[in-house]
């Protein structure tokens, strides 16, 4: 019997019959008797069988079902379908047949839908084309691939963030400073006798009096309990942090779904490197030999894991007490250079703090010492935590993951150190500054503008001639001890993180420090195309962008809880104080305004602010948190549960490819074994097996006319 509807299906659609005389009805029948047998059908057959009344009833009311696009396809233009012309004449005239049957106001919904759809899509490519920098990123795309493109990009997001925290800046503070005045008591702002160039430098002289920091703000004629200039400062550097918080995690979470489901594939699946692992953004023909070793280096990393864990697995006993033994040892060396880095920059911060009668020369030297340590600190100390473990006898991706955790390590705790130091310091000795406020942005604008003058010196002083170098005497010993030049993507991003980091600690102290973190980045966008496209050549092991995009959030998302932490601290120390010397706050602090702020509230309000800020609402707050959790985590195991599901699918799909091609190739061999048919007639004995039913049919409807 099977081998009579395997004939039957190979009949009605064979090329050796034009006319046949069974309807199409009767072949949509053999064919849902081929449907019935593939694999994935045989292996949901109980739950076929439980909904097999439920179909038949849909059947006797509605006819066959109709392939064709369900869902969501069911409103995409036509042309977009994937499907042959032929199915998309059959799609529009069916999408007629149903405009025709819903009725008009249903029919202008469904066409308004599509509309408002179709103009989202192409507001949303106009407003992707108005981006910056588009042809420059397509360009380092197709010479070095997506992982240095992804840097680019993580740069341009931070310049829209930081423009954001400007418009911020001048909605909050600076705004109502120009419009209502800084008091009576302010000085004006003018150029004195004793002003240089190298207050620039230094953050001294004009621009200590200047808009870009903490003292030059004061209440002015805004003075209202709760709208004045001392509660919009505050209100204004806790938007920023709060908007920040919101965007990155946000972006962290969304990056790590994605990164989750592609990274578990891309690892376990080798048919998914082979097959799915070329970049088609690459053009230049070098660029395309290097994306292949590049894929020949990723499938050698693989088979190297799987060979380092095998070796893993038959390490004897007395292996295993010599290798801890040594990442012990390893671990305390690393320990050791990172206390020999905090204690340097200790010193160097101390001996800049109490710098003084030094010529203008070494004065400059000294005011910049703390910074250049914790560069040069951040410079070397990573180059040497990637060569000690490699002596630790892990994996590749276990040292590199482990070299980044130390640098990231060193980068945030240099900086945590450093104003740790600072805010002690200026708290100890605040008779020795007029604003201690002020003392502290400075420290944070010097880090800002050193760690930029680094970056240019890098690109130009470093990266540049060592290209010529290359280019000019490529035979030469140095040109060969150099070496090929490559873009090393982490430590870059590490840079940035550390650069927009200061920009979070010293926005409190410095206002204006966004703009020039704004500043700075743009300019560092174009130093590293220069230096990208100029003095690298593409790396043979290249970065993924799908690991790297929620690797550099996540690194942003540390440096702004470092922030938030020292201007709580910060906070903290002026609450036991109980005054400012500068600035807004002046003779008051911040807790001391906000109280005043909820005073002048009505008693409802007050009521349920104190409320909200007491210990009886951490019970229903931990309640709720424990029931969004909860949700949040059924939510994530339902779809693990379907991403499993749809894997399943997909196995299932492919074993009905192979089905149905073993199908094809025995009917062929069956053809070659039956004699042709000639003209449009069939012999007497398929039409007899065309035409009597199979059992099973016997219980379906008829629908032949």
């Amino acid at each position: 019997m099977e081998e009579h509807r395997s004939v039957n299906f190979m009949r009605l659609l064979s090329d050796d019959s034009t006319q046949s005389t069974v309807s199409s009805d009767s072949c949509e029948y053999y064919q849902m008797d081929i449907f019935d047998q593939l694999p994935s059908v045989q292996a949901s057959r109980p739950e076929l069988d439980r909904s097999v009344h439920q179909e038949s009833e849909d059947r006797l009311g509605h006819g066959p079902p109709c392939p064709g696009p369900r869902g969501k396809a069911s409103i995409q233009p036509v042309r977009s379908l994937a499907m042959c012309m032929q199915g998309k004449r059959g799609a529009r005239d069916k999408r007629k047949m149903h405009t025709s049957s819903i009725g008009f106001w249903a029919s202008w919904r469904r066409s308004q839908g599509i509309n408002r759809k179709r103009l989202w899509e192409q507001m949303g490519g106009a407003l992707a084309r108005l981006l910056p920098w588009q042809n420059t990123l397509h360009r380092i795309e197709g010479r070095f691939g997506v992982g240095v493109k992804a840097y680019f990009v993580f740069l341009r997001y931070l310049v829209f963030l930081n423009l954001l925290h400007c418009a911020l800046t001048w909605a909050f503070i600076l705004g109502p400073t120009i419009v209502y005045g800084r008091g009576k008591s302010s000085k004006p702002l003018r150029v004195e006798s004793n002003d240089s160039v190298l207050d620039f430098f230094l953050g001294s002289g004009y621009l200590d009096r200047s808009p870009v920091f903490f003292g030059f703000y004061t209440r002015g004629s805004l003075a209202m309990a709760c709208l004045n200039t001392p509660l919009l400062y505050f209100v204004g550097t806790l938007t920023i942090l709060l908007l920040s918080i919101i965007m990155i995690v946000r972006r962290t979470t969304v990056g790590y779904k994605h990164t989750w489901m592609l990274g578990k594939r891309y690892s376990m699946n080798l048919s998914y490197k082979i097959f799915c692992g070329w970049d088609f953004t690459i053009q230049d023909p070098a660029a395309a030999g290097l994306k292949q070793s590049f894929v020949r280096n990723d499938l050698r990393l693989f088979l190297e894991e799987q060979s380092f864990s095998l070796r893993e697995a038959r390490r004897t006993l007395g292996q295993k007490v010599r290798l801890y033994l040594l990442r012990f040892v390893l671990n305390l060396v690393v320990l050791s250079l990172l206390g020999g880095a905090f204690y340097f920059i200790y010193f160097s911060a101390e001996t800049s703090l109490h710098e003084h009668g030094h010529h203008w020369l070494v004065s400059l030297f000294l005011q910049y010492l703390p910074p250049m340590t914790i560069a040069f600190i951040n410079l070397l100390l990573p180059h040497i935590f990637r060569t000690i473990s490699s002596f630790e006898d892990y994996s590749f991706t276990t040292q590199v993951n482990a070299t980044l955790m130390r640098s990231i390590f060193l980068k945030l705790a240099s900086l945590g150190i450093y104003l740790f130091f600072v805010l002690t310091t200026t708290k100890n000795q605040q008779h020795l500054f007029h604003c201690r406020e002020n003392q502290f942005g400075r420290e944070m604008y010097k880090l800002c503008i050193f760690n930029f003058l680094a970056t240019f010196c890098t690109a130009f002083l470093l990266n540049f001639p060592r290209k010529l170098v290359q280019e000019r005497y490529p035979t030469s010993t140095l040109a060969r001890l150099l070496g090929k030049q490559h873009f090393l993507i982490p430590f870059n991003v590490l840079d940035l993180v550390y650069s927009q980091t200061v920009s979070w600690v010293g926005v409190y102290y410095c206002p204006l420090l966004p703009l020039i973190g704004t500043i700075t980045l743009v300019a560092t966008f174009y130093i590293q195309k220069f230096s990208v496209l100029r003095c690298c050549s593409a790396a043979h092991r290249m970065f993924r962008a799908s690991s790297s995009s929620v690797l550099f959030h996540f690194m942003l998302l540390l440096g702004l809880l470092l922030a938030a932490a020292t201007l709580g601290f910060n906070l903290h120390q002026q609450e036991d104080k109980n005054t400012f010397t500068c600035g807004p706050f002046r003779g008051e602090t911040v807790f001391n305004v906000t109280e005043a702020c909820v005073e002048s509230l009505p008693r409802m309000a007050q009521a349920t602010l104190r409320y909200l800020t007491s210990e009886a609402f951490a019970l229903p707050l931990i309640l709720a948190e424990m029931i969004i959790l909860t949700s949040y985590v059924s939510r994530g195991r339902a779809n693990q549960k379907a991403i499993e599901r749809l894997k399943d699918m997909l196995v299932m799909s492919s074993s009905d490819k192979v089905f149905l091609v073993k199908q094809h190739a025995t009917i062929l061999r069956g053809r070659k074994r039956r004699t042709p048919v000639s003209g449009c007639s069939s012999p007497p004995a398929e039409k007899r097996l065309v035409q009597e039913p199979h059992p099973r049919d016997e219980a379906r409807p008829s629908t032949q006319t």
